[in-house]
């Protein structure tokens, strides 16, 4: 039976990783600490692997895994701490050129629960009743949530900004 249970979670990871590191690295904005997330995720997903195949929604109950890991880490100090071999270079502060960065960008700068949000509505596409449900909140909650964030990232695009988060507010 274990080897069963094996196999499963090995072929349903086999086939969800790309959309959970995609996830994560929305949230994250950095390969690294995506795989991080997606690790740990997936860690406990096998330690709970057969309570979790039992659920009505598989994807909703991981992807509720990856979004709560990466609250969890953004929640620990070492995860603003950037350890380098060197120092980086200056670059010219000249802003990026495509939209999609500048918007990540701006994303990265908002409290952790609103870019979750965000990411989930907009980048992922998640209506609001599955957002709440993957962070374990009300829908007004989910609500607010949007309305502040994209109001955040309204102040920091400028007023002159073209660029959109996921093709504009739905």
């Amino acid at each position: 039976m274990r080897e069963e249970l094996e196999r499963e979670y090995v072929e349903y990871l086999r086939a969800r990783m790309p959309h959970l590191r995609r996830l994560a690295h929305l949230l994250t904005g950095d390969f690294d600490r995506a795989d991080d997330v997606v690790q740990t995720a997936a860690t406990s997903l096998y330690l709970k692997w057969r309570q979790v195949r039992a659920a009505g929604n598989v994807d909703a109950y991981v992807r509720k895994m990856v979004v709560h890991t990466f609250l969890a880490e953004q929640r620990r100090a070492w995860a603003r701490t950037r350890l380098t071999d060197r120092l980086p270079e200056r670059a010219a502060e000249a802003p990026p050129t495509d939209d999609a960065l500048v918007v990540r960008a701006a994303l990265r700068r908002l409290p952790a629960r609103q870019q979750a949000v965000l990411v989930l509505r907009f980048l992922c596409d998640l209506p609001v009743n599955e957002v709440a449900a993957a962070l374990g909140c009300a829908p007004g909650t989910v609500k607010s949530h949007t309305s502040d964030g994209l109001a955040a990232l309204r102040r920091l695009l400028g007023p002159n900004s073209t660029a959109t988060l996921g093709g504009g507010a739905r």
